[in-house]
């Protein structure tokens, strides 16, 4: 099948990129990479839903690849939810992923709760409170290790889908991108229906100012960015991308913190920046709260490609909350339904992922895990 004819994926930003990336991944096989880490950012009250108090967000990025791994949760009794109860869309990446028998790899990039799965160690530690103006330890060290990675990869696959898991995510993402140099206020998601902006400029503002940085200040010193404001998965999902992209197609898996991403990407290597495309949801690119495309505009003609995954007809309240605001994307969703339709050509639509997902939920319903 044409990638013009890959029904359920919407060509959002640099269409006829996207369709280029598309040509060069349908009928390929893919690993997917999920980057965990924590940061103590998302402890703040109010910053993360990720998790049904702040202090089980530490736990999520675990359960999320366990669930990913095994279809259920070890370190924890229930998949991750929001204080609402509505699940990780980690149950949307699982669905797709098994579809279309995709392989996962973990990257633990400094979890503080190591998941009950096998996974590669970076050697890196957790992110400390972005408010220190001191957050990520071994910068340098981790992203080193995760671009040999990287390149190692790229000599087993097609190409790479990255998605990650780390709690308070978007509001590190947020400070990296000012002190980089992008305009990201009231650009960034969120895990949540209301955006709390006014919070994460706050803690940003706060963030920056304990740093001593300013506005853009360090545009061309990404990895100094992360290791005062940034969080522990920004150097290994970057490595990754840079060892990888240049020899095969990368899809970065995720939402605005992909624009993070990018940028940190873009300025350690410029030239692997045509073979990368952003992958997301639906929920993602229609959402009123958060600017994708602003920010992606502002770093690199990078495409964006989107599941048109729908639940506003599930059975299920928790799924339907997804069409309400909530979570939106997490853990590589929309790039992991993006590949399982690619990998296929075409042979897994949407709707299978979709039926997929709900079966699975009520799987994890009658075990007790919702």
């Amino acid at each position: 099948m044409h990638p013009k004819e890959l029904t359920g994926i919407m060509l959002f930003h640099e269409e006829e990129r996207g369709r280029e990336f598309l040509e060069k991944i349908t009928g390929k096989k893919p690993v997917f990479v999920c980057v965990i880490g924590t940061t103590d950012t998302a402890k703040i009250p109010g910053i993360s839903a990720a998790g049904k108090t702040p202090e089980l967000t530490e736990y999520t990025p675990a359960a999320d690849v366990e669930l990913l791994i095994l279809g259920r949760c070890k370190c924890i009794d229930t998949v991750p939810v929001t204080p609402e109860g509505i699940p990780t869309p980690a149950i949307i990446t699982l669905s797709a992923l098994r579809l279309a028998h995709i392989p996962v790899l973990v990257v633990d990039a400094g979890a503080r709760i190591k998941p009950q799965v096998p996974f590669i160690s970076l050697g890196g530690f957790p992110g400390k409170d972005i408010r220190s103006g001191s957050a990520v330890v071994n910068v340098e060290e981790v992203f080193l290790k995760a671009k040999v990675l990287g390149e190692q990869l790229s000599m087993i696959a097609d190409y790479l889908v990255v998605g990650e898991s780390i709690p308070g995510g978007t509001t590190t993402a947020l400070a990296v991108l000012l002190a980089l140099g992008v305009n990201a206020r009231g650009k960034v998601s969120s895990s949540m229906p209301h955006n709390p902006h006014d919070l994460k400029i706050r803690v940003v503002e706060q963030a920056l100012k304990a740093a001593g940085v300013s506005f853009g200040q360090l545009g061309n010193n990404p990895l100094k960015a992360i290791s005062l404001v940034g969080d522990p998965v920004m150097p290994a999902f970057a490595g990754i991308v840079v060892g990888a992209a240049k020899r095969i197609p990368v899809l970065m898996a995720g939402g605005t913190q992909m624009c993070a991403i990018l940028k940190i990407v873009k300025e350690l290597d410029e030239s692997v920046v045509e073979n990368i495309a952003i992958g997301t949801t639906r929920w993602i690119v229609h959402d009123k709260t958060s600017d994708i495309k602003g920010l992606v505009e502002q770093i690199a003609d990078v495409p964006i490609l989107a599941a048109n995954i729908d639940f506003s007809k599930s059975r299920f309240d928790g799924l339907r909350a997804y069409e309400r605001g909530a979570v939106k994307e997490g853990v590589g969703a929309g790039g992991a339904v993006i590949s399982a339709i690619a990998k296929t050509r075409g042979g897994i639509t949407v709707d299978d992922v979709v039926r997929e997902v709900e079966k699975n939920y009520e799987l994890l319903l009658k075990r007790g895990q919702i």
